[in-house]
């Protein structure tokens, strides 16, 4: 990997490497074959890399449905299997009280109003198990 920090991982949406996180800017529709492409090249990157954390800015987004709650929440599964955390950032309050009235919960989903909170949230968050890797006890 030739620029860690700015290597787009689709064609259609842009992903920057910012140290541990991966940062999904979202703008306008997400098209079923983007979604697909998207969900499939975040799962390879946050394998290869190790990242710790994937924030998706959704700013750019002014309609959400249901399909769009649904690709988040498998993005964040798929993080989340992958020893990764998941943050949402800048989601209107039209979006907000869209995937309420949709009954959309977002499990594995944290929040953020913007994606420098999102970055400080997920470097305030304790790393996430390796898979194969050594257990963490709790007190």
């Amino acid at each position: 990997m030739s620029d860690a920090r700015s290597r787009p991982v689709t064609g259609h949406v842009p992903v920057l490497r910012l140290g541990d996180v991966l940062l999904v800017t979202l703008q306008g529709d997400l098209h079923d074959s983007t979604a697909q492409q998207l969900q499939q090249d975040l799962a390879e990157t946050i394998s290869r890399t190790g990242v710790r954390g994937v924030l998706i800015d959704i700013s750019g987004v002014e309609i959400v449905d249901s399909f769009l709650g649904r690709v988040l929440a498998e993005i964040a599964a798929q993080a989340k299997l992958l020893a990764a955390r998941t943050v949402v950032a800048g989601m209107r309050p039209a979006v907000a009280i869209t995937l309420v009235e949709l009954g959309l919960t977002l499990p594995g989903l944290s929040t953020a109003l913007s994606t420098e909170a999102g970055m400080e949230l997920l470097s305030q968050q304790a790393p996430v198990p390796r898979p194969g890797g050594p257990r963490q006890e709790s007190a």
